[in-house]
């Protein structure tokens, strides 16, 4: 598997490119910024974009979808529990100063459990409520690994102060859905360094 993650945007979101070497059949997830980056990037490993997947509908995680969607013909998928962070998108823009960018209803609907495949590669959507409603994470079992969006950090969790946002929701969601995943899976959080379940079970102070 080709993975490719790199830092976008005034917050420094964590963009991650999957793509299956056999059929170069790729997935974009949270391009929250810098398109012409992600294309660059997308042309240097010869894939094509299948999917868009959003993991939480916060400016700084969707803001770029609607372009690269427009440039790639592909589809956006993320959860509609998160539509009413996208009625105030405009509220977001001022939060970082930002002109309001274009962002839609999702094209489908991401769902607990729902199968994500490209190419010879398949992900599984974990539903994951607390830093939103509609926050969700999509693990790679095969390949021990999970995109974990701003649910989970390393040494840390996803605030809960902003609209959507339920202390206790995520703690169980994080507790219920991702501590019991293997220990080796390799979790890249929204923000910031790769971390590991094993490390997050037993190191995280705010999951003890």
């Amino acid at each position: 598997m080709i993975r490719d993650t790199f830092p976008v945007g005034l917050l420094q979101c964590n963009c991650t490119i999957l793509g299956d070497e056999l059929s170069h059949e790729a997935i974009v997830v949270d391009p929250g910024d810098e398109i012409p980056q992600i294309l660059q990037r997308l042309a240097r490993h010869s894939l094509t974009v299948k999917q868009i997947l959003i993991t939480h509908a916060h400016i700084d995680h969707i803001m770029g979808a609607e372009r690269l969607k427009e440039i790639t013909g592909a589809p956006i998928l993320y959860n509609q529990h998160d539509l009413p962070l996208v009625a105030m998108m405009d509220v977001q823009a001022t939060w970082l100063g930002i002109a309001t960018p274009e962002v839609r209803p999702p094209d489908s609907n991401l769902t607990d459990g729902q199968a994500i495949q490209f190419g010879t590669l398949t992900g599984q959507i974990i539903h994951t409520p607390g830093h939103t409603q509609g926050s969700v994470c999509l693990h790679l079992p095969e390949e021990s690994l999970l995109l974990a969006g701003d649910t989970l950090f390393a040494g840390s969790i996803g605030r809960t102060d902003l609209p959507g946002g339920n202390g206790r929701q995520l703690i169980g969601s994080i507790h219920e859905k991702l501590l019991p995943l293997p220990g080796a899976t390799v979790v890249i959080p929204g923000h910031g360094r790769s971390t590991s379940i094993e490390r997050e079970r037993e190191q995280n102070p705010f999951l003890q």
